[in-house]
């Protein structure tokens, strides 16, 4: 007999001890992420062959006190490797772990190759040959502080690794993870089984296989154990074709049905594929459908609900996924009274929104990712007299009304403007802290950052329950939802870009069309507390020559062409923006030589232009200090010079409508008379309604000269 570690992930311990006991090992012991055991040859080719939850099993060779290099030369080389392979095999060490001595892993790696090497050479023997790609034998070290464990991967490869799965959906449960969810899902082999968002079909095809007592490892092609010196050839085809001939067998004898559903149909057809070549196609029923919208198949009856549904590090954007959950909720507590369900996900805020309440529930990883698993009783009562029935009230019922109160007043008011795009919700609620927005029928959600002291989960798990309520009032759908985390900012950092989707719209803001960008930017390209300055812009312009500064999408710009300005000139020290203004006017039929684009940091061009204009608008950062400026910039300590420069650039008969977020900017006024200028705030003028709470962060003067 052999000992024998078999490996598994952190918190499947006793569920594989269990597993290897009904497999005939009298003496499994849990250990961190795995099982020690003791075997016969036999034994190891069983737990080889059946075991669905262990990743690989290692043959302990050696377990020591390793603090350096030498330590680890030294254990290697006890080992006497002629005894385990022939020369003429291929290997390669997997070396996993670090200490204070032996930093690197591929330094381990190949001390222990050289161990291997000499055992051969010493004995005047070929050398084996190093293969990483194509080894006959893996040999396995693991280190941990100053204890190493040393020995010979019996598999060769991760008993994931079934055989059956050529292809696979966007993001697939590995099958030794499939097989431990099932069985912690509390499903029993004569019931029925139903995946409704199966992807490649790992969950229902790894169950079929439990219910026909299909050995998971029946299809794999080679194994570790079959270039040891003590390979038993005679023995393993024995244990193999036993294997094989119940395969068969428990196929025929299997009562219980199998369904597995998705919402692409390229994938149902690779799920079949696979099912095919795991030998339980004639077991399971593929279909297209959606989870959201899923019927209980007639001869599902008592059955267990089994899934792995998207979420946010894998599929999908957050809106609809919360949508998925939530629907999907709804639809098992009225298509499936009397089942069970076991749902497992990353997310707990998400399973929060299937709005049932969990019997039991498991904590286990998905690779490095933390997962819950949680298990349902499906009430048997009607959906009609269900108390789980969620109204759209029980969803954050204060932000929810709130937020339907808004919509009411000032939807009205945009409807009447003829606005596309304007604000239903600015942090209203202390405990609610978004901003949303509406883009004809998109909803754009910004997240402010919550302060340190709240919990992430507390923050989650609020969120969720806006971006819920949210849909619910708005009736907006889900994949029309975008979701941005707003920090404070400094200088114009509001223009990183987040994605490349380009997902563009034309809106519009009183008869002007322009372009915004929902996706790709933390900004959409419109600043909306500025439709009614842009308006005033507009209805200024006419006749006059036209200075757009800080310009961003030239938003302004195509506002003052559109009233009839003689020329613009448009500045901008991003040339993406630049380009952006570009197509603004092009959508608006303003082309020609009389409207003019320069990038530049605008407050070196200001110093160096000489040109003149009738109306200038400027909207620079409260604070800035971008690499690409020679110098920081805050608004309140440097508007005086703003205006020194913008006074030179201004006709005797001009306008500057200079516009700024800070709260509770103070014009210098006794600076400004000296300078010869004079200043009139029209804040509120220009503070439009969805915009009103905001009163602080909205700064409008028309400056000019003295009379």
């Amino acid at each position: 007999m052999h000992q024998y570690l078999a490996v598994t992930s952190n918190g499947l311990e006793n569920l594989l001890a269990e597993e290897l006991t009904k497999l005939g090992i009298t003496d499994a012991k849990p250990v961190q992420a795995g099982v020690k055991f003791k075997a016969t040859n036999e034994q190891i080719y069983r737990c080889c062959l059946w075991s669905r939850l262990a990743s690989r099993f290692v043959r302990i060779l050696s377990e020591f006190t390793c603090q350096d290099d030498m330590d680890l030369y030294l254990a290697a080389s006890a080992v006497n490797w002629v005894n385990q392979f022939h020369s003429s095999k291929k290997f390669v060490v997997d070396f996993n772990g670090t200490n204070q001595e032996i930093r690197n892993s591929q330094y381990g790696a190949m001390k222990v190759k050289d161990a291997v090497v000499d055992c051969f050479t010493k004995k005047n023997l070929p050398r084996p040959s190093i293969s990483k790609d194509l080894a006959d034998l893996r040999i396995h070290v693991r280190l941990h502080k100053d204890k190493a464990l040393l020995g010979i991967d019996m598999v060769g490869g991760g008993l994931h690794q079934r055989g059956y799965r050529e292809l696979a959906g966007k993001a697939p449960l590995r099958e030794t993870l499939a097989a431990a969810v099932i069985l912690r899902s509390g499903w029993d082999t004569t019931k029925n089984f139903l995946d409704p968002m199966c992807g490649s079909g790992t969950l229902v095809i790894e169950a079929a296989m439990m219910a026909a007592n299909v050995a998971p490892g029946v299809k794999r092609k080679s194994w570790g154990f079959e270039v040891l010196e003590d390979f038993d050839a005679e023995l393993w085809a024995e244990v193999k074709s036993e294997a094989a001939v119940q395969a068969r067998r428990g196929v025929k004898k299997v009562d219980a049905k199998f369904f597995g559903f998705d919402n692409d149909e390229r994938i149902i057809k690779t799920a079949r594929d696979n099912a095919r070549r795991a030998g339980v196609e004639e077991l399971i029923t593929f279909s297209v459908g959606d989870a959201a919208l899923i019927k209980r198949p007639e001869s599902f009856v008592d059955g267990v609900i089994v899934c792995n549904p998207p979420y946010g590090e894998r599929l999908g954007t957050e809106p609809g996924l919360i949508a998925l959950y939530t629907a999907f909720g709804a639809q098992l507590k009225s298509e499936f009274g009397g089942c069970h369900a076991s749902i497992f996900s990353s997310s707990d805020e998400l399973l929060s929104c299937l709005r049932m309440r969990a019997d039991k529930q498991f904590k286990l990883n998905n690779g490095a990712l933390p997962c819950h698993q949680k298990n349902y009783q499906i009430s048997a009562r009607s959906i009609e007299s269900s108390s789980d029935n969620v109204t759209q009230s029980q969803v954050a019922p204060d932000f929810a009304n709130r937020l339907k109160k808004n919509i009411g007043k000032i939807g009205k008011w945009a409807r009447k403007e003829e606005l596309d795009c304007y604000r239903i919700y600015d942090a209203d609620l202390p405990e609610y802290n978004v901003a949303i927005d509406i883009y004809l029928d998109n909803l754009v959600i910004q997240e402010y950052a919550a302060p340190k002291e709240i919990a992430e989960e507390k923050t989650k798990r609020r969120l969720t329950d806006i971006i819920r309520a949210a849909i619910q009032v708005t009736g907006i759908e889900a994949n029309k939802v975008v979701l941005k985390t707003r920090e404070k900012q400094k200088g114009r950092s509001q223009y990183q870009k987040l994605a490349q989707q380009s997902e563009k719209l034309q809106v519009n803001e009183y008869g002007v069309q322009l372009i915004v960008n929902l996706q790709d930017y933390l900004d959409t390209g419109l600043f909306l507390d500025h439709k009614l300055t842009r308006r005033r812009l507009g209805q200024m312009a006419a006749g006059k020559d036209f200075l757009n500064l800080f310009a961003y999408t030239g938003s302004a710009t195509v506002h003052a062409a559109c009233g009839g300005a003689r020329s613009t000139t448009t500045v901008d020290m991003s040339n993406t923006y630049l380009e952006w203004a570009k197509e603004n006017m092009q959508l608006n039929g303003q082309v020609g030589r009389q409207h003019q684009y320069e990038q530049a940091d605008c407050l070196q061009w200001l110093e160096k232009a000489n040109g003149s204009y009738d109306l200038i608008f400027i909207d620079p950062p409260t604070f800035s200090n971008s690499k690409r400026m020679e110098q920081s910039f805050d608004v309140q300590r440097d508007h005086i010079q703003l205006m020194r420069s913008l006074k030179r650039l201004l006709k005797p008969q001009g306008t500057v409508v200079f516009s700024n977020n800070k709260r509770h900017f103070k014009m210098d006024m006794e600076a400004l008379d000296e300078l010869g200028l004079e200043a009139k705030n029209i804040s509120s003028q220009t503070l439009p309604l969805d915009f009103s709470r905001n009163k602080h962060i909205h700064n409008c003067w028309l400056v000019t000269h003295k009379g």
